[in-house]
């Protein structure tokens, strides 16, 4: 069990997907992602999510995103921050998303 405060220390927010290109590079298969997230810049992610995704149906779509783990080496690429989805669909990882626009960098909480 982890505290409210835990969870609060966990920077969740929306942003909106500018740019996604294959990542040949990577062990598994992967998208690069370019993420805006307002006052909170422009984040990289490498996303395992290739059975459900491609790079073209990404763009302009917001997700969700944990902003404040340490930057990850994943080959050529730096992935600044997780990009959230749900786990164990047989079919692929499907990604957290808001129903409606809102604002990029908005916490999720």
């Amino acid at each position: 069990m982890i505290d409210w405060k835990h969870f609060e220390s966990v920077e969740i927010r929306c942003g909106t997907v500018i740019q996604a290109e294959t990542f040949p590079e990577a062990r598994k298969p992967a998208i690069k992602l370019w993420i805006d997230f307002g006052e909170f810049g422009i984040k990289k992610s490498s996303a395992q999510i290739t059975e459900l995704y491609d790079p073209q149906s990404l763009l302009k779509q917001q997700v969700i995103a944990v902003l404040n783990f340490p930057p990850k080496q994943i080959g050529p690429f730096i992935s600044e921050c997780l990009v959230l989805g749900v786990l164990g669909n047989d079919s692929g990882i499907s990604l957290l998303k808001p129903d409606y626009p809102v604002k990029n960098g908005l916490r999720i909480g």
